[in-house]
């Protein structure tokens, strides 16, 4: 009764029916009659049921056509999404499910909401969202919605490998690695041509070359890092890195080091300011004339050749050490942005052997090639000296790992980022790549180079690492 008289009156109103005050009594007994309000409650039973009916259908047609963003993936890296019901607005959708995910590494966890996996192709998706709203009957057919899923193929898989031309004049290995025993350290060093040149079949411009004198103890180790823009500069790279160890081969003897023994006992005697200049001057005029030996040779072959020099652009950094009964004795040079790091035994301090061309000391990369680095007033600024009791590494690297593992300059002084390389090499990468540091690992040579596919957005080029440990 409460529903039927204001629902008749309203329908009244509407049709333009008026009752009358004298008629008031009759309407009371009309509205009261037991089919009038039967008749009333089912219409009003149909209005509610159409007007349900409508706003579900209104609710499913909103979703189906609400814009929905997903993260994009990435083939063979693992991955996880929320789908945001809260976010979304889908509080009352139920019974929600993905159809198609599985085809591409892929699932969907009804309770979580997340959607996770490791993506095993690249595409542009669509894949079928199923879902109910609440009010919809059990029986019914799952709504259908398509949401776009976007899976970026490996980056790495894009690049092509193609082998560098083997019938060139100058051609040398793409890849190459060395495990040497140096007195009673041992160097494990690789050479990988960078995937900007494999991309193209173009080659290794890095380069290496190291020795053991065993008359005398020291060895030699150097590094170099030809220029991109050189058209010769793999070339310029080798003769760089042969041309200082020749260079050793025919100078370092015991006669020729032998003031170098004396100095440096009474440099470990005395502390002596004096001594220290005259070992400083002996680093400087021993390895100053080593690496004018590298530039005379680069500079003949230039002529031979009828190539200008700066087609063999490159840069150079090489280091000397021995052990003494007070330590070891360890010199260096460098010329360019190729860094040359000695970590102590207990992995607590780094030591910089070299300064690089970049930024405000260079104005840019230098390169021995270059016949003004041996007139500047800061030469002999590029040479070091270090007695240090024992170390633990002493590493030379070229700008395809310093770049991506320092980032800065100013990184390779603090000892936090040496030991995150450390730890990289310990295998604490997304590839789970391990250098295992052990004199007898017959595979550390190829762990190393299997390391340095390491992966780094932007960091394409060529890659050398020397370590000495």
């Amino acid at each position: 009764m409460s529903e039927t008289k204001p629902y008749i009156q309203a329908l009244f109103a509407g049709k333009n029916i008026s009752v009358n005050s004298n008629r008031a009594s009759i309407f009371e007994e009309f509205a009261k009659d037991e089919n009038i309000t039967v008749a009333v409650k089912q219409i009003l039973e149909n209005q509610k049921m159409l007007t349900d009916k409508w706003t579900l259908i209104n609710r499913v047609r909103d979703i189906k056509e609400q814009p929905v963003s997903i993260p994009n993936a990435t083939v063979g890296k693992p991955y996880e999404a929320l789908v945001d019901f809260d976010q979304l607005h889908w509080r009352d959708v139920t019974n929600s499910d993905f159809e198609g995910l599985d085809t591409v590494g892929l699932c969907y966890d009804c309770e979580t909401k997340v959607i996770s996996g490791t993506p095993t192709r690249s595409g542009d998706l669509k894949v079928t969202f199923k879902y109910k709203v609440e009010g919809e009957p059990e029986d019914s057919a799952l709504n259908e919605k398509l949401i776009p899923i976007v899976i970026n193929p490996d980056p790495k898989s894009l690049w092509k490998n193609i082998e560098s031309v083997k019938t060139d004049y100058y051609w040398k290995e793409d890849n190459i690695t060395a495990f040497e025993r140096l007195g009673d350290k041992t160097l494990v060093a690789a050479s990988k041509r960078g995937r900007s040149h494999a991309n193209v079949g173009s080659f290794r411009e890095d380069d290496l070359a190291y020795k053991y004198f065993e008359s005398t103890g020291w060895s030699v180790v150097a590094v170099a890092d030809g220029a991109g823009s050189a058209k010769m500069s793999r070339q310029g790279s080798k003769i760089a890195c042969n041309s200082i160890v020749d260079y050793f081969s025919n100078h370092l003897t015991e006669e020729s080091f032998s003031d170098f023994d004396i100095l440096l006992k009474e440099y470990v005697e005395s502390k002596g300011e004096e001594t220290q200049k005259k070992l400083n001057y002996f680093v400087y005029n021993t390895l100053g004339q080593a690496a004018l030996y590298a530039h005379k040779q680069l500079d003949a072959f230039a002529t031979k050749d009828e190539t200008p020099i700066k087609e063999l652009h490159s840069t150079l950094i090489f280091t000397l050490f021995k052990k003494y009964e007070y330590g070891y004795a360890i010199l260096s040079f460098g010329v360019g942005d190729c860094p040359i790091g000695l970590i102590n035994k207990d992995l607590s301090s780094v030591t910089l052997m070299n300064w690089l061309d970049v930024g405000e000391f260079g104005g840019g990369t230098r390169f021995i090639t270059m016949p003004d680095i041996f007139k500047s007033e800061k030469f002999y600024t590029r040479f070091n000296f270090k007695l240090i009791d024992d170390f633990s590494f002493l590493m030379l690297m070229t700008d395809g790992i310093y770049d991506p593992k320092f980032v800065v300059e100013a990184n390779l002084e603090k000892m936090e980022k040496w030991q995150e390389l450390l730890n990289d090499l310990n295998g604490e990468n997304e590839d789970g790549v391990k250098v295992e540091f052990n004199r007898g690992n017959a595979d550390i040579a190829s762990q190393l180079s299997d390391w340095m596919d390491f992966w780094s957005s932007g960091n394409h080029d060529d890659r050398t690492l020397a370590i000495i440990f």
